[in-house]
Order: structure tokens, then C-alpha cells, then sequence
């Protein structure tokens, strides 16, 4: 388990699902893993709409909202990256081929942040922190771990994000892991680098370019099982690989993210 009290320029922060009924959202993922809510009149500095912060053992993991007109649909949860200035980051993603959603805007007292896309469409975010500095809590069962990229084009996003953010790339058998060289992250029996901030695979056919999430489980077969008594759904059914027990499932409007066993 890893509690955090701030993070480096370059190095995903939070993440967060605005849904179009923050009710059920709350008690699907209440009920899933267990989070529990500082809601609309706990926070100093609500985005417009309603925004919950679920929290495990007290400490913020990840962002709850209601869709505002216009915000676009999200496949999974958005990634939210550190940055010094939103405003730098904005320009550099655009000199880099990205695009702007959202200009920076100010979260007072909270931080600043700017709406992204890379070139191929995938929508991030990064933040300028003030008050909030990004998820507390990380690495352990219920909490978010990592983001993943789905790319058509690999090196085309490898090359946007390592000029944007500066995040330099390695194979990982059939993925690539993002990594900020100096950067010491993650925990230490992971079989990765500790300075690995992100993972990228290609994007199936008809799949757009998007980013998700994987949280951290203590049972994914019980957990998925759960998923479907909650209402939501299985995506793909809980299956090994070299370094864990995975599984993609999805909310009860359909926000995807993977789930996986604590490393022994």
C-alpha cells in the first residue's frame, strides 16, 4: 500500500468518471470496493455539478461527478497528470499535435487544470495543484494503481507524451510501460520499474483511443461477480497473466476499468 502526500511534475495524480446519474454511480462503487464519499458540501472548491471524493481508511482514491452539457462521454476514467503550469502544458500539447477540450481554468483553492487529447482522440487531463495535490491513497485493494492508454498508432503516442510530460518508453512483453527516468513510484516487489507512470497497448479494431483504469483487488473472480449483482458488467472474465489475475468489467453506464490481484 502507498498513501501519498504529493507528486512530481510528469507523474498521473487522479483520476476520475463523470456520470450522468452520480446516485447510482455512488453506490455502485461504495458497494464494490467499498469507498466511502466527502460529498458536494465536504469540498471547498466543486467543479460545477456535483463531485464526490471517494475515500479509503479516510484518504481520497478518486473523483465521482455529475456530466455537465457538453463534457463528452468517457469510456473510463480520466487520467489526471501533475504538472507545473496547466497553462505550459496545454501549449506544449498542442505544439506536440494534441489538442485542447477545455482551457485551463482555476479549481480554487484547489489547483488549475486544462481538458487534453492526444492526436489520435485519447482525452487526459492535467493538473497544476494548489490545495489538492491528487489521490492519497494508491497500490492497494480498492484503490487505483495505473492508467493504461489504448493506441492505434504506438509510437505516434509515444512520441506526443514523451514531449509533453517527458515519459520515455519500454517493452513489457506485448505492452509498453511509460516511464519517467529518475522517478521512484509504484512498490517495491512490482515487477516493473519504479519509475513506471503509465502502460500503453494498441487499440483493437472499432476501439477508440482512450485511457483507463486499473484498481487494485484482493479477489477478482469475487469482485467481478459482485460487479454483475451491483449492475454492472463483465467485460472480459477474470484470466491470468504472467504477473497477476485481471479482469475488465464496467459501471451500470458502462465506464470500463480493469481490475487486478495485489502483487505477493
Amino acid at each position: 500500500m502507498s498513501e501519498r502526500e504529493a507528486y512530481e511534475p510528469g507523474v498521473p495524480s487522479w483520476v476520475d468518471t463523470l456520470q450522468p446519474d452520480v446516485d447510482a454511480a455512488l453506490a455502485f462503487y461504495g458497494g464494490l470496493f467499498g469507498w466511502e464519499f466527502a460529498g458536494p458540501g465536504e469540498m471547498p472548491s466543486d467543479p460545477p455539478g456535483r463531485y464526490y471524493v471517494g475515500r479509503l481508511r479516510g484518504r481520497d482514491v478518486a473523483g465521482i461527478g455529475s456530466r455537465v452539457p457538453g463534457a463528452p462521454a468517457s469510456p473510463s476514467f480520466t487520467m489526471y497528470v501533475t504538472v507545473h503550469s496547466a497553462d505550459e502544458a496545454a501549449a506544449n500539447a498542442q505544439a506536440a499535435g494534441g489538442s485542447v477540450i477545455n482551457e485551463p481554468f482555476d479549481a480554487p483553492p484547489a489547483g488549475r487544470m486544462a481538458v487534453l487529447a492526444d492526436p489520435a482522440g485519447a482525452v487526459f487531463c492535467v493538473w497544476e495543484p494548489g490545495q489538492r495535490q491528487g489521490a492519497q491513497l494508491v497500490n492497494e485493494p480498492g484503490a487505483w494503481a495505473i492508467s493504461q492508454l489504448t493506441a492505434p498508432d504506438p509510437d505516434a503516442a509515444a512520441a506526443f507524451y514523451g514531449a509533453v510530460f517527458g515519459w520515455t518508453t519500454e517493452m513489457f512483453g506485448t505492452f509498453t510501460m511509460f516511464r519517467l527516468p529518475g522517478y521512484v513510484g509504484g512498490e517495491p516487489q512490482q515487477p516493473v520499474s519504479r519509475d513506471v507512470v503509465a502502460t500503453m497497448g494498441p487499440a483493437d479494431a472499432g476501439v477508440p483511443p482512450h485511457w483507463s483504469a486499473n484498481f487494485w483487488d484482493h479477489d477478482v473472480d469475487a469482485t467481478a461477480a459482485k460487479t454483475v449483482e451491483l449492475g454492472g458488467t463483465v467485460v472480459a472474465e477474470p484470466f491470468d497473466t504472467p504477473i497477476s489475475r485481471m479482469a475488465v468489467i464496467a459501471d451500470p453506464h458502462g465506464v470500463a476499468f480493469s481490475i487486478s490481484n495485489v502483487p505477493g
